[in-house]
């Protein structure tokens, strides 16, 4: 049999009119109080949520299966390493919350809660969608993420990735400073009053001026990045019912910023300033120029946050603690979900233990997904109205 996965077999499409299915439901259920005696027998919550569903199309989590169904929806992750603190994800029950208003506020709380101290793991759930009915949702694939500006001569200012939102948000009377860490305000849309743009306040963002261990001229980059990866467009499904805001965080592994955000060529694009400055001979791909300056920048980052006091891991670590979390969930009895192509991280991969191995690629839920509608909203690009 070919269990969907992401690659080979793609998991079906969401429908938001389709009622949830009974069999999903129950096999959540079972599967939450096995894990969980102290819920006590499953048999009479099964009868209730079966007459839920035949009479609503749908059913009402407690919080304790909303608690236990987003740290298997962790546990489940295939594109994540870190999935080793699973059990420690905070789980926020934001459900009641329906007005624009509430949700910016609960989601600056989110921040907060994440943000102060150390970094935690957290993630708030707001209302499960309806069959048939419209939610509410955010348009940021991050609650925070950096505006990117487009230059009259095609050169941008700021994260390119965020060009399409900046536009959508500057439509909306949004006014940046066009320089090139400027916050991008939220984009809350909710069925009763449409779309409606939120300014972060300073209390809700944290973030890390960027030096280096040893190069002085490193700070007068003026590179920074924010302490808290909350993920914002992803889709929660736990036992057949769907959370289309459900944003979550864990903390940073250093090569996200230092090998993707900032490095990438249709990101930040840093290499060749960098290795401008290091002096680096540039002229030819041989000289590996771009290694070096990768591996830096990655310094830079990693020693700034810990100077910072904010909670952060390197790809060697985390690579040996997801091995832990494989061996654990071997002796628990559960597959575990992987991408490879996520696991291995993108700086020096060829010698961290999760390169050296293959992994099973298949849809477990509950889960989070990523949907269509959900990426083009991140581009500042509706394609409905609801």
């Amino acid at each position: 049999m070919i269990v969907p996965g992401y690659r080979d077999c793609p998991a079906e499409p969401w429908d938001p009119g389709a009622p949830v299915d009974p069999g999903e439901a129950e096999e959540f259920l079972r599967l939450c109080y096995t894990e969980n005696p102290r819920l006590g027998p499953v048999e009479p919550r099964l009868a209730i949520v079966r007459a839920q569903i035949a009479a609503t199309g749908t059913y009402v989590h407690t919080t304790d299966e909303l608690t236990h169904g987003a740290r298997m929806a962790w546990r489940n992750a295939s594109r994540c390493i870190g999935r080793l603190y699973w059990r420690s994800l905070m789980v926020l029950d934001r459900r009641r919350a329906r007005t624009a208003d509430e949700i910016y506020s609960l989601l600056v709380q989110h921040l907060q809660t994440a943000g102060d101290g150390q970094v935690r793991p957290v993630i708030s759930v707001f209302a499960a969608a309806q069959p048939g009915q419209p939610y509410a949702r955010v348009w940021n694939e991050q609650l925070i993420r950096y505006a990117g500006y487009r230059g009259g001569d095609g050169v941008a200012v700021g994260d390119p990735r965020q060009t399409g939102l900046t536009d959508a948000v500057r439509g909306f009377g949004w006014r940046g400073k066009g320089e090139a860490f400027d916050v991008l305000p939220l984009v809350i849309e909710t069925p009763g009053e449409g779309v409606r743009v939120y300014e972060l306040p300073e209390r809700a963002i944290r973030e890390v001026p960027l030096g280096h261990p040893e190069f002085g001229w490193f700070a007068e980059l003026g590179l920074r990045w924010h302490a808290v990866p909350a993920i914002a467009n992803m889709r929660l499904t736990v036992g057949g019912v769907h959370y289309p805001l459900a944003p979550f965080n864990g903390w940073y592994m250093g090569s996200e910023i230092g090998a993707r955000n900032l490095a990438d060529a249709d990101r930040y694009d840093l290499l060749p300033l960098v290795a401008a400055r290091m002096g680096l001979d540039t002229s030819r791909e041989s000289t590996l120029w771009r290694d070096r300056a990768l591996v830096e920048l990655n310094r830079a980052v990693l020693h700034s946050f810990e100077r910072a006091g904010v909670k952060m891991s390197d790809h060697h670590t985390e690579s040996r603690r997801f091995l832990t979390h494989l061996r654990n969930e071997e002796k628990a009895g559960r597959r575990v979900p992987a991408d490879w192509t996520w696991i291995v991280p993108p700086l020096s991969g060829g010698i961290t233990p999760v390169f050296h191995r293959y992994y099973d690629e298949f849809d477990q839920r509950p889960a989070f997904y990523l949907d269509d509608e959900a990426v083009e909203l991140a581009r500042g690009c509706p394609r409905r109205t609801r």
